[in-house]
């Protein structure tokens, strides 16, 4: 039975929910944004249908409030809440009070968050499942000893994962036995402040692998189906920087497998709405179960870019109770997809965030760009936030192609008032690993171990370009005034043309 949708509040901000507000528009359907106090003037502010103010600028009181999201939407009578990505996105207890609430929260169901979001209940569903995993441990309730034991056993080099969360908090990598007790314990503390959840445990570290993940769309009808790769091995930090579609190393053999595996936990798990299961895949293509992600990826687009799908929409209809339009055999990539996240950082100085106000702000545009934006002219980039500016999706008929227009379109990008990653993805763009499609996790280190990420942007050329250009108008002046002298100095043609006029209105006055 399907429940149509007629209004969507956006538990988010920035380019996800604008992005949002465009799907929900182009369905017919209302849309309602919420914001805090520095992004009351917000592009997604502008954009949306209605707006409320739900709290001060830091997120602990405003975004990360599950009663004041509830409660907003049932002042404006929305009939589903999408949380985008990040926030709440994947917090269980914010789904099921949706659920209590009588919204429909667009995502998978509560249980399912709370099982795959736990890594070592994932993990365990994996294996269940028939997925290929890292040799890993899990060390809770173990002492220090009996830890170091397991990670003998595994074999150094080991990675110190947080069992409750992501984004490269709660992990560290351990290459010796006498660094080990104090990387134990850094990592759980980091993942009992980020997550309030200290359990970690241990996997084999792999050195050089790829970061493949695998898209998937499952209805409540019990279908469920993948839509190709995404290559997400640039990353810093354990964050991803550069994404593409396909990846120029799987092959349709490969991309079946891991999309069996893909669509084999999404079932296991009793998966509804879109999501992302993660591989790690070694130099020899074996590849190994990472983890999932229940919900939107910030890559998304580069899927949508080969594939043709909105997957936004998609998600819309899955919760509405519909059923999928497509079935595997469907889906056809075409095409080749690079997503550059855009963000207001200072890359030499390890990316340290570069908040102001955006004084200049232009985008690429051109055959195959897509720019997904959060901001306009004179928008704030705030100290309490990512410091995304957009992302540079472009596609292309090949990979080669589509790093060319890349190429061009960054250096069309101007970005003022702040610093930018521009130049950063420009050097990428550039770097003949990264073109020969070699790559992996290590990437950024290997190739740039100092911060040396020196490339020009587009902005910074424009004002260059000016700056000789008027240095070269004012030295030539200077040459034509000191060779000139007043008395025979010609005048110019502004000047004659008036004096000669004036003459003739004079001679025809008498």
């Amino acid at each position: 039975m399907t429940e149509k949708i007629k209004k969507i509040l956006i538990a988010n901000r920035g380019e996800i929910a604008v992005r949002i507000i465009r799907a929900c528009r182009d369905l017919g359907i209302e849309s309602a944004a919420v914001y805090s106090e520095c992004d009351k003037t917000a592009y997604h502010v502008r954009m949306a249908d209605e707006a409320y103010y739900i709290g001060p600028s830091p997120s602990t009181e405003s975004y990360l409030v599950h009663e004041r999201i509830i409660e907003t939407a049932r002042k404006c009578k929305a009939d589903a809440v999408h949380p985008g990505y990040g926030f709440l996105a994947e917090n269980p207890s914010f789904a099921e009070k949706c659920l209590e609430a009588g919204i429909i929260f667009i995502g998978p169901k509560p249980e399912t968050i709370r099982l795959l979001g736990d890594k070592l209940l994932a993990r365990d569903t994996a294996l269940k499942a028939g997925l290929p995993v890292v040799p890993g441990r899990d060390i809770g309730g173990l002492d220090i000893a009996s830890a170091l034991a397991a990670a003998t056993d595994i074999g150094f080099p080991v990675l110190v994962k947080a069992a409750g969360g992501g984004g490269g908090k709660g992990m560290r990598v351990v290459t010796s036995e006498d660094l080990f007790a104090e990387s134990l314990k850094s990592a759980a503390n980091e993942a009992a402040s980020a997550f309030g959840d200290s359990r970690v445990f241990l996997e084999k570290y792999l050195p050089r692998p790829r970061h493949i993940e695998i898209q998937i769309l499952a209805d409540t009808h019990g279908n469920c189906i993948y839509l190709g790769e995404r290559e997400c091995s640039i990353q810093r930090r354990h964050q991803k920087v550069i994404e593409e579609s396909p990846s120029p190393v799987v092959t349709e053999a490969l991309r079946e497998q891991m999309g069996r595996a893909a669509v084999s936990i999404a079932r296991s798990a009793g998966y509804v709405g879109a999501g992302t299961v993660e591989f790690l895949v070694d130099h020899d293509l074996s590849f190994y179960f990472l983890e999932v992600n229940t919900r939107l990826q910030v890559e998304h687009p580069v899927t949508e870019m080969v594939t043709g799908l909105d997957l936004v929409k998609e998600q819309v209809f899955i919760a509405e109770g519909a059923p999928l339009k497509y079935i595997q055999e469907d889906i056809k990539l075409l095409g080749h997809a690079i997503e550059c996240r855009i963000y207001a950082e200072k890359p030499e100085e390890g990316f340290v965030p570069s908040t102001g106000t955006l004084t200049h702000y232009r985008i690429p545009a051109g055959p195959g760009v897509r720019v997904d934006s959060g901001v306009l002219l004179n928008s704030q980039i705030p100290i309490f936030y990512d410091p995304m500016i957009a992302k540079l999706i472009v596609w292309g008929k090949d990979r080669r192609e589509t790093i060319d227009r890349t190429r061009r379109a960054l250096q069309e990008y101007r970005v003022g008032g702040v610093d930018s990653t521009i130049g950063f993805h420009l050097t990428i763009m550039d770097n003949e690993k990264f073109i020969r499609g070699d790559l992996s996790t290590r990437f950024l280190e290997e190739e740039y171990p100092d911060n040396d990420y020196h490339r020009l942007d587009g902005e910074v050329l424009e004002k260059a370009a000016i700056a000789v250009a008027l240095d070269s108008f004012i030295n030539e002046r200077k040459i034509i005034l000191s060779q000139t002298s007043s008395h025979n100095r010609p005048a110019c043609g502004w000047v004659t043309y008036h004096r000669k006029n004036s003459l003739r209105q004079f001679r025809g006055s008498r």
